[in-house]
């Protein structure tokens, strides 16, 4: 599987020498392809790779700050797609000072419908939280999806890969604005980020975002499913408040019974193959959010819970049997462990029927 890393090779390193060299003859590809390749390379991860090419750039470009972006401008149409977060990059190296700030918002405004400026962003969230968060608010009635994404994906707490904005997990209260101005966006892209946003407030501030929740729900098929999407971290852990906005209630007359596995012995690189009936005796539909949790076990020979969603649909009074896997198949992801593993089924947020299982490691 090809890391993100990975992405820069040296021909792609030599594509974008020579595509900004039709800018700016008098950039050196040589050079560029040397600094970047420079000891130490190897070693490099994604973030680091991109912060490489970043600097490596700003030795080959113009020392004029607002002329190398003219350059990278004109060159970035052609430079689209998550390797070429170095452009915008070079905004967060080399336009932090005040002297810059109006044209570095200018151009990762520029830059983010080619690759994404949400990375770049938050320095200036934290050096200038007043001046950019206003920004960012205007961004949210931009025409492109790109910016208004961005107004949403920048100033998410705690964004993947990206350096965490304390002072929005303490207080998520100023980011509330730019969220609920893009609560009914058209665009799904958008729509994904806002809801992701909330998700990672919900970490912090369940509470918070269960009010925000109840407000929001049942308004617009938009707002409801960001509603939706942005509570799966409370419905995975089973909040009770979550689960009940959802139509998912505690069931007395729901029960899991007949949980079967096909093998009580795997090894890494097979399935969990499983099934069990879901037996509802209330005489009626009941919506039910079906989910099952493994219990891994860890190097220090305890368990660590990872929780799966299974099925989330209306069940027919009477029984229903269902049956699925669990993959066990090398990831990077995680690392697994011989010995005694669980497998429990989780229905509208309880825990019901456990098996356990032994895995081997190969």
């Amino acid at each position: 599987m090809e890391l993100f890393k990975d992405k820069y090779t040296p021909a792609l390193i030599d594509r974008t020498g020579e595509l900004l060299r039709q800018f700016y003859p008098e950039l050196h590809t040589q050079q560029f392809r040397e600094l970047v390749f420079a000891e130490g390379w190897e070693a490099l991860e994604f973030k680091a790779r991109i912060r490489r090419i970043t600097e490596s750039l700003t030795r080959v470009l113009p020392a004029d700050y607002e002329q190398a972006l003219h350059i990278l401008e004109q060159a970035a149409p052609q430079l689209r797609g998550v390797e070429y977060l170095f452009v915008p990059d070079f905004i967060e190296v080399n336009g932090l000072d005040p002297e810059n700030y109006d044209l570095s918002m200018k151009y990762l405004k520029v830059f983010t419908p080619y690759s994404s400026s949400e990375f770049a962003v938050r320095p200036f969230i934290q050096r200038y939280p007043l001046q950019t968060m206003k920004q960012l608010m205007e961004w949210t009635e931009s025409k492109d999806e790109h910016i208004r994404r961005l107004a949403s994906e920048g100033s998410r707490p705690r964004l993947p890969w990206g350096a965490k904005l304390g002072e929005f997990i303490v207080d998520p209260t100023p980011v509330l604005p730019i969220l609920h101005a893009l609560r009914q966006d058209d665009s799904l892209y958008v729509r994904k980020s806002v809801a992701n946003h909330l998700n990672d407030i919900s970490k912090d501030h369940p509470n918070l975002v269960l009010d925000l929740a109840k407000a929001w729900y049942g308004q617009n098929a938009h707002t409801d499913w960001i509603v939706r999407h942005a509570s799966r971290s409370l419905l995975k852990k089973g909040h009770p408040s979550a689960l009940s906005l959802f139509g998912y209630h505690k069931q007395e007359a729901i029960h899991i019974e007949n949980l079967k596995l096909e093998r009580e012995e795997i090894s890494t690189g097979e399935d969990l193959h499983f099934s069990f009936d879901v037996v509802n005796t209330s005489g009626e539909p009941q919506m039910l959010r079906l989910e099952y949790e493994i219990g891994y076990m860890k190097a220090n020979g305890k368990q660590a819970p990872k929780r799966f969603k299974c099925s989330d649909k209306v069940y027919a009074n009477g029984r229903s049997t269902v049956t699925t896997k669990q993959s066990f198949k090398l990831i990077t992801t995680r690392k697994y462990y011989a010995g005694l593993h669980t497998l429990t089924i989780i229905v509208n947020g309880q825990e019901t029927e456990t098996v356990s299982f032994v895995l081997e490691v190969d």
